[in-house]
């Protein structure tokens, strides 16, 4: 009896899980802010990457492929909870019989299925309009689902602080974004790096991601497959516990 109990609630919290998702999907994903930071930063920065540079244009689309999804996976979490606190919805989720743990679930799966369904965009218009071609579709799959899945566990974290305004989480989020997309061999490859910027790449999930892209376009990687695919899933685990924590905790205190 105990254990039917128990899958019973686990079928309800996944239902709950996949319920704040569907919402999410039909009230935010087309937002004029979840649009601008996922769609437009990524196109703007490999612009501003490319114009000017020798660089073949079939060697730019697995940096164009991670920092879309990087943008897009991590831009739903920020902005949804603060649509909800301001337009004090918030409260009433979190009041129905969906455990917090859940209902960030369902935030991180919004993240998970809104980054992976524009990252193949760039795919797709880098396989036809350049050179690039997919030398192993396995790696270059489990490089988006594995980093949009982390980058959307970062965005539901950097979402805890109790702010009303979009803009507030935003300016917060990019403070965290920015620094960690410049250090993950974007732009330059990690293995040209300065010691000290080599030493910090670890530090961002976009490394790992990035790293498991170019494997699937069967371009070199600093960091070894094995080891890309552990911390992609160490680090959605680590933030995802993380987001539990923090929300929680502001929750605790009546914000």
């Amino acid at each position: 009896m105990t254990v039917y109990r128990e899958v019973q609630t686990w079928r309800r919290q996944i239902h709950g899980s996949l319920v704040i998702f569907k919402k999410n999907a039909l009230l935010y994903y087309l937002k004029p802010p979840v649009l601008i930071f996922g769609v437009l930063f990524p196109a703007f920065f490999f612009l501003a990457f490319k114009m000017g540079r020798s660089i073949a244009a079939e060697n730019v689309v697995p940096s164009m492929v991670a920092m879309a999804l990087w943008f897009t996976a991590s831009a739903v979490g920020p902005l949804v909870t603060p649509w909800e606190r301001r337009a004090k919805t918030y409260e009433r989720l979190i009041s129905t019989p969906v455990s917090l743990r859940a209902i960030l679930a369902g935030d991180i799966l919004s993240g998970l299925v809104f980054g992976t369904c524009l990252s193949v965009v760039p795919v797709l218009l880098g396989i036809a309009l350049t050179d690039a071609s997919v030398a192993s579709a396995p790696l270059l799959i489990a490089g988006i689902v594995l980093g949009a899945l982390s980058f959307s566990s970062l965005g539901v974290l950097l979402a805890a602080p109790p702010a009303s305004s979009p803009p507030n989480i935003m300016l917060l989020s990019n403070l965290v974004r920015l620094p960690l997309l410049f250090i993950s061999g974007i732009f330059v490859p990690i293995g040209q790096m300065p010691v000290w910027a080599q030493w910090i790449a670890p530090l961002s999930p976009l490394s790992y991601a990035s790293a498991l892209i170019r494997s699937g376009f069967g371009h070199y990687t600093f960091f070894p497959i094995w080891l890309s695919l552990l911390m992609l899933v160490l680090f959605t685990v680590v933030l995802y516990l993380a987001s539990c924590k923090f929300h929680t905790m502001w929750l605790s205190r009546g914000l």
